[in-house]
C-alpha cells in the first residue's frame, strides 16, 4: 500500500464491514430471488423451464471472468473508485434485466449486472484484507457474510411472492434503491487502497477467458442430442488447449493475469481445490430445489420461497458458530465431517415426492443450511489463512474466480444431469421426479468427494487464524 493508504488504515470507518456485506447482500438477494422466480420468468418468455440455467450461469460466468479484472483494477486505481463504479453498473444492469422481454435479452443484462457484481464483492472483501489484522479476519469476515445472509432469508419468499402477485420483473426493480443508498456511502466509508501500477495482462486474460467459456459451453450443449458429438468434443479440446497455452504463457511473464506460482501456498491450493468439488453440489441446490418442487410437484412460487427460507433461517444461526467450532475442532476436522455430512443432506433431497407435504421437508432444509453455512465460512477462510499482504490481492481474486466458477459450473453440472436423465428412459421411464431424484444423489456424492481433498490438511493449518491449538 502506498504511504497514504497506511495511514488511512489506521482511521478505518467502523462501517466498512456493514459497506462490504451491503454487496453481498445485492448479489445474494439477486440469486436467491430470481432461481424461484425461474419457472415463471420461463413461462412469460416463452422458453423451456428446465432451460433457465444460461441466465444464472451468464452472471456466474462473467464474474469469473471479470474478477481478475477487479483485482488489477483496484490496486491501480483504487478500492473506493472501482468499488463506486461496480455499485453503479450493477444497479443499471438491475434496471435492464427489469426492462427485459425477451429470453436473449434478459441473459445480456444479466451480463452487464454481472460486470458490476464482478468488481463489487471482490474489491469490498479486498479493501476488508487491506484493513484488518489476521487475528480480526475471521470474525470480521463473518460478521460480513451475516448481514448479507438477509438475502438468501427473505429471497426465496420475495421472489415468490412477486411472482404470484405482480409480475418478475420487480424482482430486479428492488436493486435499484439497494444500489444507490450503497453508492451514497461508499463515498464516506470505503478507503481508497492501492498497490502500484503493474500492466494488465491481456494475452492472458484471452486465454483464460477462451479456456473457461469451451468448458463452459462444453457443459452447456453436451446433452443436446442434436449436436454432433465430433462438435462437442472439438469444444472441449479446445478449451484444454487454451487452458494449457495460459499454464505456458503464465510461467514465462512476470505478472500474469492469475499467478499460479499462489498455488504453491498449500492452504490455499487445498482450500480452492475443495471450494471447486463443494460447490457443484451446493450451487445446483438454489438451482434445482425451487424447479422440483414447482415443476415435478406442482407447488406454487409462493410456496416454494416460504420452504427455502427454512435453509436461510438455519443458515444464519449456524453463521454465529462457526468461529466457536473452528477454534475448537481446527479446520481440517470441521471440513473433513462437514462435507460428508453435506454430501449426505444433498442426497436426501432424493426422498420425497409430489405427495409428500412440505413441512417434512423442514428437517433436511434445517441441515442442508447449517452445515452449508460452516462449509462456506470454513472453506473461503482457510483458503486466505496463509495469504500475505504482497500476495493478498491474487490469491482473493484466485478464491472469488473459483467460487464463481463453482458455481457457474454447478448450475451447468446440475442441469445437465437433470435433462439427461430425463432423457434416459431405461433409468427415469421419462418421469420428471425420478431424474430430479438421481440428480440429487448424483450431486451428493459429488460432494462427498471433496471431503478427500479437506484430508490433505494438517492439523495446524489455519491456527493464526482461528486460535485453534
Amino acid at each position: 500500500m502506498s504511504s497514504d493508504d497506511s495511514n488511512q488504515a489506521l482511521n478505518i470507518s467502523p462501517k466498512l464491514p456493514w459497506l462490504a456485506a451491503m454487496a453481498m447482500f445485492m448479489q445474494s438477494l439477486d440469486a436467491t430471488i430470481l432461481n424461484t422466480a425461474l419457472p415463471t420468468i420461463a413461462k412469460d418468455l416463452n422458453h423451456s423451464p428446465l432451460s433457465m440455467q444460461a441466465v444464472v450461469v451468464s452472471y456466474a460466468l462473467t464474474l469469473a471472468l471479470l474478477i481478475p479484472v477487479s483485482g488489477w483494477l483496484s490496486d491501480k486505481y483504487g478500492t473506493k473508485r472501482i468499488f463506486s463504479i461496480a455499485v453503479f453498473l450493477f444497479t443499471l444492469g438491475s434496471l435492464s434485466c427489469a426492462l427485459s422481454t425477451t429470453y436473449s435479452f434478459l441473459v445480456y443484462s444479466r451480463i452487464l449486472q454481472a460486470i458490476g457484481g464482478s468488481m463489487m464483492v471482490p474489491v469490498s472483501r479486498l479493501a476488508l484484507l487491506y484493513a484488518y489484522p489476521k487475528s480480526k479476519l475471521l470474525s470480521v469476515m463473518n460478521f460480513v457474510t451475516m448481514p448479507g445472509l438477509v438475502g438468501p432469508l427473505i429471497g426465496p419468499l420475495l421472489g415468490g411472492w412477486i411472482v404470484d402477485v405482480s409480475t418478475w420483473h420487480w424482482i430486479f426493480l428492488i436493486n435499484i434503491p439497494i444500489g444507490v443508498v450503497g453508492l451514497f456511502f461508499a463515498q464516506y466509508v470505503m478507503p481508497n487502497f492501492t498497490r502500484g501500477g503493474k500492466n494488465f495482462d491481456i494475452i492472458g486474460f484471452v486465454l483464460f477467458s477462451s479456456a473457461i467459456i469451451g468448458l463452459s459451453l462444453f457443459l452447456e450443449i453436451g446433452e443436446d442430442s442434436s449436436i454432433s458429438w465430433w462438435l462437442i468434443l472439438g469444444i472441449l479440446g479446445l478449451a484444454v488447449l487454451f487452458g494449457g497455452l495460459y499454464i505456458l504463457y503464465a510461467k514465462k511473464v512476470n505478472y500474469p493475469l492469475i499467478n499460479l506460482n499462489l498455488f504453491s501456498i498449500r492452504t490455499l491450493r487445498i482450500g480452492l481445490l475443495g471450494n471447486l468439488l463443494t460447490r457443484l453440489g451446493i450451487g445446483s441446490v438454489p438451482f434445482l430445489l425451487p424447479q422440483m418442487l414447482q415443476i415435478a410437484f406442482l407447488h406454487t412460487s409462493t410456496e416454494s420461497g416460504l420452504i427455502m427460507m427454512v435453509s436461510a433461517i438455519s443458515t444464519i444461526i449456524a453463521k454465529s458458530q462457526v468461529v466457536r467450532l473452528v477454534h475448537r475442532f481446527g479446520y481440517k476436522n470441521i471440513l473433513i465431517v462437514n462435507t460428508i455430512i453435506l454430501g449426505f443432506v444433498i442426497a436426501m433431497f432424493a426422498l420425497p415426492d409430489k405427495t409428500t407435504p412440505l413441512y417434512l421437508l423442514i428437517p433436511i432444509l434445517v441441515m442442508y443450511g447449517g452445515v452449508n453455512s460452516i462449509q462456506m465460512s470454513s472453506m473461503n477462510t482457510i483458503s486466505l489463512a496463509d495469504l500475505t499482504s504482497d500476495v493478498a490481492s491474487g490469491g482473493n481474486s484466485l478464491l472469488a474466480i473459483t467460487q464463481q466458477l463453482s458455481m457457474s459450473f454447478g448450475v451447468s453440472v446440475g442441469a445437465l444431469i437433470l435433462r439427461t436423465t430425463e432423457s434416459a428412459n431405461w433409468l427415469t421411464g421419462g418421469d420428471i421426479e425420478s431424474s430430479f431424484r438421481y440428480t440429487f444423489l448424483i450431486l451428493g456424492v459429488i460432494t462427498l468427494l471433496a471431503s478427500g481433498v479437506f484430508s490433505q490438511l494438517k492439523n495446524n493449518d489455519g491456527e493464526q487464524m482461528s486460535g485453534h491449538k
